[in-house]
């Protein structure tokens, strides 16, 4: 584009004139640096090189991977107000414990009219269906937290009771009577009352305050059906 100018000779006509005529008239100060360079500081790419996992070996990745789910039971076994199970979630933990829970929980017999465990099926299904179910009451009562980060805090929070069924079968090895039933009953209710306190702090802060009473009940049902599970099996 350019600008009209009119001519002094002649007021009628206009001659064009440059838009960025006016440029040619501005120096640059031999004091102003005007020299650059543009690269990426050495610290910014080595701090790029070490977080990506793209050449990471299948040993670190897996052994990184395990450090990250212990660290998130020991925050199960030491329950306090955290974000780092909602935060940094994983299913690799809960799928764990529920393989863990349901091989456990296996019947020992083919004929299932005498024996008095659950199917692996059985006990999995229970598990998940149990979760999705009260990851969905949580989402409808408004609760802040997504789908995958409540199913990560229910899995991991099952840690308390597969520790309860695995005290209680090595007390079913002992001869069985009242005493053994009441040991195994202490520890099942132990374990029970500690998975929920673990989950209620996660997952507390998520809920809206006249609704907690509501998002807290189905998970006590959802662990008091896994506890009733654990105390009523009887291998042959």
């Amino acid at each position: 584009m350019a600008e009209a100018v009119e001519s002094p000779g002649d007021p009628g006509t206009t001659t064009p004139r440059p838009l960025f005529a006016g440029l040619s008239d501005i120096s640059i100060s031999q004091d102003i640096p005007v020299e650059g360079e543009i690269t990426i500081p050495v610290r910014s790419r080595i701090r790029e090189f070490d977080s990506s996992t793209l050449n990471e070996s299948v040993q670190n990745t897996i052994m990184r991977d395990l450090k990250a789910v212990g660290k998130k039971f020991m925050h199960v076994l030491y329950p306090r107000k955290s974000n780092t199970l909602l935060r940094d979630w994983d299913l690799w933990g809960p799928l764990i414990l529920c393989v863990t829970l349901a091989l456990m929980l296996q019947r020992g017999s083919v004929d299932s009219e005498k024996d008095g465990g659950p199917q692996f099926a059985e006990v999995f299904v229970i598990v998940w269906f149990g979760a999705v179910t009260i990851t969905l009451n949580s989402k409808l009562l408004g609760g802040n937290i997504s789908f995958f980060q409540s199913l990560c805090v229910l899995g991991y929070c099952i840690l308390p009771l597969t520790m309860a069924l695995l005290v209680c079968r090595l007390v079913l090895l002992a001869e069985p009577g009242p005493i053994n039933f009441m040991v195994r009953l202490f520890v099942v209710i132990i374990m029970f009352a500690w998975s929920i306190v673990a989950s209620t702090a996660f997952l507390a802060d998520s809920q809206p305050p006249n609704r907690k009473a509501l998002a807290v009940y189905p998970v006590f049902l959802f662990y008091f059906v896994i506890s009733w599970m654990i105390l009523t099996f009887t291998p042959q």
